[in-house]
């Protein structure tokens, strides 16, 4: 018996499409920022600090997430420039997005009469609490679940029967 994995669309209201994967990507950054709020109120910084950092790294890093993505993939957008914006159908990478916080952060900091490593301090829980839901939300998207493995490679790992028997996924 193999168990079918969940849609990646968790509501259709006809021209909108909710995913699975923004809906828990946002309770990952709604969680980090609540998160944060309470480290610099108990620092004795404003909760706002946060607020208006995220308000402007959010966006900010989905940019820079495109970016590095089209960038990799350069072979197909040079050929295809319409479809850069196009980040609905897919396309965004980590490591982009990092970046463009990162350096959105250490100007907000300059701007906020911070030290950057201050805001990192608050923040690094935070982005940690993010980026393990934010992998959930990969798995519901079906990517970055690691290539495929036989089963001897899973018998030798030890584990119970019934779980090798349940590892796989189905597509759809």
């Amino acid at each position: 018996m193999e168990i079918q994995p969940l849609s990646r669309v968790a509501i259709d209201l006809g021209p909108i499409t909710v995913y699975w994967y923004g809906i828990i990507i946002a309770t990952g950054v709604m969680l980090g920022l609540w998160l944060a709020t309470r480290e610099s109120q108990r620092l004795g910084l404003k909760k706002e600090l946060f607020i208006d950092l995220i308000l402007w790294a959010v966006p900010i890093a989905i940019i820079t997430a495109r970016l590095y993505y089209v960038a990799f993939e350069w072979d197909y957008y040079s050929k295809n420039p319409q479809d850069i914006i196009k980040v609905w159908q897919g396309g965004i990478a980590i490591h982009g997005g990092l970046l463009g916080a990162t350096l959105f952060t250490i100007i907000y900091a300059k701007k906020v009469n911070l030290s950057f490593w201050t805001i990192a301090d608050i923040a690094a829980p935070s982005l940690i609490i993010g980026q393990s839901i934010g992998r959930w939300g990969n798995f519901m998207n079906q990517e970055a679940h690691g290539g495929e493995v036989t089963r001897s490679f899973l018998e030798n790992l030890n584990l119970p029967n019934f779980i090798i028997n349940q590892m796989s996924l189905v597509s759809h």
